[in-house]
């Protein structure tokens, strides 16, 4: 079985920026490919990401994909692999099962990328990504980066808190 990251993207591997679906409005973090190059080495990396503004129709399907296609293109020129990029076009009124903190996408890639969740963390920016992987099985770790400071004193568990995706990448190889 094999080790798993899961990174939020909005706050973690890019800005925070809004509800995007343009190619200009995506700032990636000085530290993201450094950081995921290094992670690549040990773990199987996926990207999750709710995004909320399809079901609030401001934004597009066909505009997050061409974001989120445009993101692993720019990873994969670093040769960084993705194993999979999930996305939740819901809203949270919807009371879907993909939806963050629900654990639907990690089961996922539990099922279908043989991944030990017990060995696997979570990278976000937001309380419900911390839940999210500590509902699965995972370690939960947030950053305040994106939304992080905003939201902080809405978490529950703080136990891993870094500054941003730099830090937490090197405190799990301090672990592995």
């Amino acid at each position: 079985m094999k080790r798993a990251v899961f990174l939020d993207r909005d706050g973690v591997l890019i800005e925070d920026r809004g509800y995007i679906e343009t190619l200009k409005e995506v700032k990636i973090y000085p530290f993201t490919i450094n950081a995921l190059k290094k992670l690549n080495k040990y773990f199987e990396l996926f990207i999750v990401t709710n995004q909320s503004g399809i079901g609030k129709n401001l934004i597009t399907k066909k505009g997050v994909k061409k974001v989120n296609d445009y993101i692993l293109e720019e990873l994969k020129k670093h040769n960084i692999k993705i194993n999979q990029l999930y996305c939740c076009p819901h809203t949270k009124e919807d009371d879907c099962d993909c939806r963050k903190p629900n654990p639907y996408f990690i089961y996922e890639a539990i099922k279908n990328h043989n991944i030990d969740i017990e060995k696997s963390y979570v990278i976000g920016d937001h309380p419900s990504d911390v839940e999210f992987g500590l509902n699965a099985g995972a370690k939960g770790i947030y950053v305040l980066t994106g939304h992080g400071k905003k939201h902080i004193d809405d978490l529950e568990n703080k136990d891993l808190i870094f500054d941003s995706l730099k830090e937490a990448t090197e405190w799990i190889l301090s672990n592995v």
